[in-house]
């Protein structure tokens, strides 16, 4: 993506979901994976804010980002761009860890930088939800009848709505949790370095 855009400039942005678009959404199907990871213990953080962020991807990428109206937005070519950047912080101290222990520089770039960059992908998740919005609202078929044991009538844009209080709790949290790790690991990192 990089290439690209240094290569075609601001052109690049709104072809990026043509370009990365079947395997990004192939990378985000197979990041459910990664829970099974924390689950099997391959994998040392907690579950909930890895779930949260699994969850909060696939949801923006399968109901929004596939669609075609949607696809040619710089949101897109914004959220891909910070994913990779997050899995380029998290995957490398994650397989060094598993191998050998990883450097005190990348513990400290994958938990400090982790979280302004986490930060910015879910400000990017509810600038999409907010510019998918008058997209589904101007389609007629955006709505649906339910017929559970009481029918129901369900306007999607109106989910996308609600969503967007849960976008923001489910980071708050996340927030939370993901400090609390860089805390615990940069002082740990810090013993490991005086005891040498």
């Amino acid at each position: 993506m990089s290439a690209r855009f240094l290569s075609f400039g601001s052109d690049a942005l709104a072809g990026t979901f043509y370009f990365v678009g079947v395997m990004m959404s192939l990378c985000q199907l197979l990041s459910i994976l990664e829970l099974f990871h924390i689950a099997d213990g391959l994998e040392n953080c907690r579950l909930l804010p890895r779930f949260v962020q699994v969850m909060e991807r696939n949801l923006i990428l399968f109901l929004i980002i596939n669609q075609e109206e949607f696809q040619s937005r710089t949101i897109v070519c914004v959220l891909f761009f910070l994913w990779n950047v997050s899995g380029l912080l998290r995957y490398p101290c994650e397989l060094l860890r598993l191998i050998s222990t990883p450097a005190p520089s990348l513990l400290w770039a994958r938990y400090t930088l982790s979280v302004p960059v986490y930060g910015l992908s879910v400000i990017a998740e509810g600038i999409s939800v907010l510019q998918a919005l008058p997209y589904y609202e101007s389609q007629g078929n955006s709505s649906e009848q339910l017929h559970v044991p009481v029918s129901v009538y369900v306007h999607f844009p109106y989910l996308l709505m609600a969503y967007l209080p849960f976008l923001a709790l489910g980071a708050g949290i996340t927030f939370r949790i993901l400090l609390q790790e860089r805390r615990q690991s940069l002082v740990s990192m810090n013993k490991k370095t005086k005891r040498e």
